[in-house]
């Protein structure tokens, strides 16, 4: 089973930026893709960014692209969020996710072109706080 812990959150003002990380522990942790999910106050949980497990191919939210890096370390088992020029749109907390190829009805996933990405294991989150 796959253990993910964040890191990295905190308050940062509307321009800042920030770099969470998420640390996979647990069996062979590179076989899974990585994806990063934000769910803000009274919102649904959202899609941010993934990466898949081997080739490094990424998925972006049309709100981030441009913004949001998402990148991973396997000799580190960690993944990366580097986001820049934040708005308070961006204000979440910010879960990290781990999953391998698969669609199951009912179950988050992350689309990377044409593979689909069940995502089965989370972290607790860390919130990330834009605002003046």
């Amino acid at each position: 089973q796959l253990q993910l812990v964040e890191s990295g959150g905190g308050l940062v003002q509307p321009g800042g930026s920030l770099l969470l990380s998420c640390v996979a522990s647990g069996f062979t942790s590179d076989y899974y893709a990585i994806g990063w999910f934000r769910q803000a106050p009274g919102k649904e949980r959202e899609g941010v960014s993934c990466i898949s497990s081997s080739d490094g191919r990424t998925f972006y939210a049309d709100s981030v692209k441009g913004r949001f890096t998402i990148s991973r370390d396997h000799a580190k088992s960690t993944a990366y969020l580097q986001m820049i020029d934040l708005k308070p749109e961006d204000t979440a907390v910010y879960y990290c996710a781990g999953g391998t190829p698969g669609l199951t009805a009912g179950q988050p996933v992350c689309v990377i072109g044409q593979s689909y990405y069940d995502m089965r294991y989370w972290g607790k989150g860390t919130l990330v706080t834009v605002s003046s």
